[in-house]
């Protein structure tokens, strides 16, 4: 049967096909094979997801690399094993790639294919790249967050066109230009955060289709311009946070009064109000919650007689730091409050009694500090108030009788008088308790409050007497006491050393006697980090078991009485960073082997004899003399002194020593001009000559006289050279002829050894018309690469070396010229000296970190150029007139225009501390090069923006150390710097420079120059701390802002400003931080 049917089928097909259709049959059966093949081809979305695995450079965690591969692929279009992607049918819907530390560089324009992408969440990364207008083209989109990567350039405006988009978090990146406006068409988005970047400019974006926005964060960018009104008063709009912009709206009486948002942050802008708007309080929406105006320009008072504001709902109110004055009302009508801080205004009558008292308010934190409150304080019965600070005011009277259940109470630098007594009757949650700088009086009592739960206690700065109480040993949980500046008398308790909670005790400027009584068998518990026992009457030897406060990392023993020899003890204690023992009767040799965490060391004023030991030789020769007479410093950082029985001297001679180099360089200069003068005049006549013979004429458009300023900086450049005069000082007939003879060459090599090399006319001050090429000798033009830290500025190298260049001045590390480009864009371009610039990749790293930082008062970097030869090596950045603080502020006759007035100098420094606040926060940059020639003035106003910036990331160790060097000349360098090997800049030296920059604010007197004192010459730091400390305040002014001190607000801020100077230059374990200080300045 089966043959039979076999045979039959076998004659059918040659009856049922003919041969051309048996071709066909054939061929297709060929083609089966290969078809089924391309039907097992990855697809398209897995293809767009390899090629976004090949612009991954770094997958610590292996997520990617690991699953990510052709083995693991499903060929049925989504990969759904692959770690992250998640699939809808055949395609992929989402890419969630947060938190994985990847290192990419990607625009995701891989991404434009994945049509039915929904979500792409690549959050917490070190992506980097600009965004490709291809976003636009994933139509399906509704969730994208690129936030905290390195992502940079503008937005492009495709984005505009992700109509289904409903969440969009860009921040976190370094993002910068105007936000597109077509972000306005995005009808379906409700989440917009675009914090953390550098946008600028207005916004343009219109709020009218953004029905369904319901958040909306454009924090800490430079946003200029109004708010437009509509955007505040979205019908869905909740959550809107603006802070830390340049906002300039003029508030008017309804601008928050139509807004349905709970929640509203607009501090740190430049906010202010309309001077008819009634009470400030007055035109608040009834539906905020948080409502935060911090650090604006508002002004007025909070409310008018008669109002009665809608503040049923408000929770948080801050308006800290702006200029609201009056009486503060009773805040009745608010409720549900429970977070009120009005720090930093001008308050003025007495605190309402509602506030602290009663159960009227829900209050649990009020911070009224800084203003000008006054009246006393009774008591405090408040049942939910837990934070008060009321410091900083001119409240009187006695002590409050009760505290409630405050846990944090701060009353410092007040007006209270009276004893401690009271406090004998405070709750025991206290746990945080400033009565410093006060006009308190008496002993400190026996019988206080148990304080259970205290931890922090400050009644410094009083007048206090008496001895000390066991009492204070005996709170449980107490880590920090501060005692000093009191007028307690009697020994030091033994239980207080001995404590095991207590870290910090600080017992300075008092009139305790004895010695340090402790014994190593009862403190094996101690805990003790800082111990500060200095500008006492205390005796006796250092005792030998010292060496028991194992975490001790501050001993502060100067001012005393104590005598003998060092025991070696001292060297064990192996976690001490700062020792001070200056002022004493120490005899004998300095013991060897002191720890190598010791960072700060003095012990002048003593009787120490013999040979300072090698590992303190890191140490300058302040730490050592004056004192000491027998005590020798083999070498320091200056060279050997081979008599060390003159160290007595030494300050002294150090003073005379800067003056006598001063004037030398002075008459060497007038001396150098001279010569040069001669010098040109013979060359000219010889130039003549040739001419004339040759018949050769070579013209140049360069007219007009040239001028020369010397400045600080090229008076530390030229003396870095041993003594050599300054290079290329020639008269302005020396520029004109040589600038006549020849082509110009405005941008000359900064060479190895000379450090700077003029060429004819570069010094010159002439109109952009009249100024010389930018041209280098070898080779004759710049023949690098140019590399741009943002997309603001397009030209190419040719273009720079065709820019006509002007010298603006010099550093150790090269020299600075104005460049203007063809385009009439004017630019700074520092010429970097030979050899301190970092090997090309290390610079190119560290320069990256610049990119795209925008700030009102930092100068922007543009970008670099990296020439072919050591010395080509250029760092470009914006151009800012009219000048430099330098050159507004000394009292000198090259000074442009009068003197600063008081409020320009204030505004000057709080500009300068905003920006460097900037650097610190949000850059995680140190300055490092702090001084008033890079503090450069823009524009009428004379906003302040800092330059000059972080070079010693960019270069060498010995540069780094050569620019910390002139620093100290200067008088702007850190003691810490001065002390280390390997000197590297910090966030806290710049805040000591800082502090130097306000000394010079107040005194209108260079840090560099020698001040005559009572002591001799001495610097500007050691002058003013000398007046301070004598109270003679009045001597630290400029006398051209002296008479605006009669002034009650400019007298007070005066000193409020000379207070905050003198924090800044103190050791660095208790210098600041640039925050408080910016937050303090902006509070004057």
């Amino acid at each position: 049967m089966w043959l039979s049917s076999t045979s039959q089928f076998q004659c059918c097909i040659p009856c049922a096909a003919s041969p051309p259709t048996m071709r066909i049959i054939l061929l297709v059966l060929l083609f089966v094979p290969y078809l089924s093949t391309l039907a097992q081809l990855p697809s398209q979305d897995i293809l767009s997801l390899l090629q976004f695995k090949k612009e991954i450079k770094i997958d610590p965690s292996g997520s990617i690399f690991n699953s990510w591969n052709e083995e693991s692929i499903d060929f049925n279009g989504c990969p759904s094993s692959w770690y992250g992607i998640i699939c809808s049918g055949n395609s992929v819907a989402g890419i969630v790639l947060n938190n994985l530390n990847l290192s990419a560089n990607s625009d995701l324009s891989v991404f434009a294919n994945l049509t039915m992408l929904i979500t792409l969440s690549l959050s917490n990364n070190s992506i980097s790249g600009q965004l490709s207008s291809s976003i636009g083209s994933l139509r399906k989109l509704q969730y994208l967050d690129v936030s905290n990567n390195l992502f940079s350039g503008s937005l492009p405006s495709e984005i505009g066109h992700l109509h289904s988009l409903k969440n969009l978090s860009l921040s976190g990146n370094a993002f910068s230009g105007p936000i597109p406006g077509s972000l306005g068409g995005l009808t379906s988005i409700q989440s917009i955060d675009l914090s953390s970047n550098s946008f600028s400019g207005a916004l343009t974006m219109s709020p009218t289709k953004l029905i369904q926005l319901v958040s909306l964060d454009l924090s800490c960018n430079n946003l200029t311009g109004n708010i437009p009104a509509g955007l505040i008063r979205l019908q869905n709009l909740k959550m809107v946070d603006f802070h830390q912009n340049q906002f300039s709206n003029v508030i008017t009486e309804g601008f928050f009064l139509l807004s349905t948002a709970t929640y509203i942050d607009l501090s740190d802008n430049l906010l202010s109000r309309s001077s008819s708007s009634k009470g400030f309080l007055s035109g608040l929406s009834g539906s905020l919650q948080y409502l935060n105006l911090s650090k604006n320009k508002i002004t007025g008072s909070l409310i008018e007689p008669g109002d009665l504001p809608l503040m049923g709902e408000l929770k948080v109110l801050d308006l800290s730091h702006n200029q609201l004055s009056g009486e503060l009302p009773a805040f009745q009508f608010a409720y549900a409050l429970e977070v009120l801080r009005l720090r930093g205004n001008g308050f003025s009558g007495s605190l309402p009694s509602g506030l602290i008292k009663g159960d009227s308010l829900v209050l649990t934190e009020l911070d009224l500090s800084s203003n000008n409150l006054s009246g006393p304080i009774s008591m405090i019965t408040s049942t939910t108030l837990q934070i008060l600070n009321l410091s900083s005011n001119a409240i009187s009277g006695e002590l409050p009788l009760l505290t409630g259940i405050c846990t944090i109470l701060d009353l410092s630098n007040n007006q209270f008088t009276g004893n401690l007594s009271v406090i004998a009757k405070w709750g025991n949650n206290l746990e945080f308790v400033d009565l410093s700088e006060n006009k308190l009086s008496g002993p400190f009592p026996e019988l206080t409050s148990q304080f259970l739960r205290l931890n922090y206690l400050n009644v410094s700065h009083n007048l206090l007497i008496g001895s000390l109480p066991s009492v204070l040993s005996e709170y449980p949980k107490l880590s920090i006491l501060d005692l000093s500046d009191n007028r307690f008398d009697g020994p030091v308790l033994y239980d207080l050393l001995s404590s095991p909670t207590l870290q910090e005790i600080h017992l300075h400027n008092n009139l305790f006697i004895g010695g340090i009584p402790f014994t190593s068998s009862s403190m094996n518990n101690t805990h003790l980090q800082v111990l500060d026992l200095s500008m006492n009457r205390l005796s006796g030897a250092l005792p030998l078991e010292i060496d028991v406060l194992t975490n001790l990392k501050e001993l502060n023993i100067a001012g005393n009485t104590f005598s003998g020899n060092l025991p070696a003890s001292v060297t064990k204690l192996s976690s001490l960073v700062s020792l001070d023992m200056s002022s004493n009767q120490f005899t004998g040799p300095l013991p060897d082997s002191f720890p190598q965490t010791l960072q700060s060391f003095n012990v002048s004023y003593n009787d120490f004899t013999g040979v300072v030991p090698v590992n303190l030789r890191k140490f300058p020769d302040s730490s050592f003399h004056p004192g000491n007479e027998n005590l020798e410093l083999p070498y320091s950082s200056s060279g050997p002194n081979p008599n060390p029985g003159r160290r007595g001297h030494h300050k002294q001679i150090n003073a005379l020593t800067k003056a006598v180099v001063i004037i030398a360089c002075v008459v060497a200069f007038t001396i150098i001009v001279l010569l040069a003068i001669v010098i040109h005049y013979k060359r000219i006549s010889k130039t003549r000559h040739t001419a004339e013979g040759s018949k050769v004429l070579r013209s140049s458009a360069v007219s007009g006289p040239a001028s020369l300023v010397v400045s600080a900086d090229e008076l530390v450049a030229s003396r870095s050279r041993k003594g050599s005069p300054p290079p290329g000082i020639l008269s302005p007939d020396e520029k004109k002829s040589a600038a006549s003879g020849g082509d110009i060459v405005g941008f000359y090599s900064p060479s190895k050894n000379s450090q700077f090399s003029w060429s004819p006319g570069s010094g010159g001050s002439s109109t952009p018309e009249h100024l010389g090429k930018l041209k280098v000798h070898s080779p004759d033009r710049l023949a690098g690469e140019l590399y741009f830290l943002d997309d603001s500025l397009t030209f190419t190298p040719e273009e720079l070396s065709r820019a006509p260049a002007e010298v603006l001045g010099r550093s150790s590390h090269g020299t600075s010229y104005r460049a203007a480009l063809d385009n009439g864009v004017f630019l700074t371009v520092k010429w970097l000296r030979e050899g301190v610039a970092k090997p090309r990749k290390e610079f190119a790293k560290e320069a990256k970190k610049f990119s795209n930082i925008r700030h009102p008062n930092v100068v922007g970097l543009r970008g670099y150029y990296w020439g072919p030869s050591q010395h080509e090596k250029l760092i470009l950045s914006d151009y800012v007139v009219p000048g430099s603080l330098a050159s507004f502020l000394y009292d000198r006759p090259t000074r442009k225009g009068p003197p600063l007035t008081w409020n320009q100098r204030l505004k000057v420094a709080v500009d300068v501390a905003r920006g460097l606040n900037y650097l610190h926060f949000d850059r995680a940059l140190p300055h490092g090069n702090l001084k008033s020639t890079n503090i450069l003035l823009e524009g009428p106003d004379l906003n302040a923006r800092v330059a000059d910036y972080c070079l010693h990331r960019l270069m060498t160790q010995s540069g780094t150390a050569e620019q910390i060097l002139d620093a100290g000349v200067l008088g702007y360098r850190a003691p810490e710097l001065a002390a280390a090997k390997k000197p590297v800049p910090s966030f806290k030296s710049d805040v000591y420079s800082f502090g130097v920059l306000l000394l010079e604010l107040l005194t209108g007197r260079c840090a560099g120059d020698v001040v005559s004192s009572d002591q001799g010459g001495v610097d500007l730091t050691d002058w003013v701390r000398s007046r301070a400390e004598n109270e003679r305040f009045t001597e630290c002014f400029d006398p051209a802002i002296v008479t605006e001190s009669g002034n009650s607000a400019a007298g007070k801020g005066m000193q409020e400003m000379l207070g905050i100077a003198l924090r800044c230059i103190r050791p660095v374990s208790e210098r600041p931080g640039i925050k408080s200080v910016y937050e303090d300045l902006s509070s004057i």
